[in-house]
């Protein structure tokens, strides 16, 4: 019989390369539709309102499959790697 007085943990990581794929995605479909990318992303990261993002092609759909803390860790991360602080 299983034990359902504890809780468990599950946790799905998400593929790095998928998280910058989407991000790049997400930021050409924002710039081709005329957007200041990084303010639109900032919003959304900052509110987690969809609407910051364009549904042109699929971008809001795409963003939404990456948890916001995962977006800004990928791009501090990046961030840290081109500034040669490691």
């Amino acid at each position: 019989m299983q034990d359902l007085g504890n809780t468990r943990f599950f946790k799905v990581e998400t593929d790095k390369s998928t998280v910058k794929e989407i991000l790049a995605e997400v930021y050409s479909a924002l710039t081709e539709k005329g957007y200041n990318p990084v303010n639109q992303i900032v919003g959304y990261i900052m509110s987690g309102d969809p609407t910051y993002i364009t549904s042109y092609r699929n971008a809001r759909s795409l963003i939404m499959k990456v948890e916001r803390d995962e977006l800004v860790e990928e791009m501090l991360t990046e961030y840290i790697r081109s500034s040669h602080w490691k």
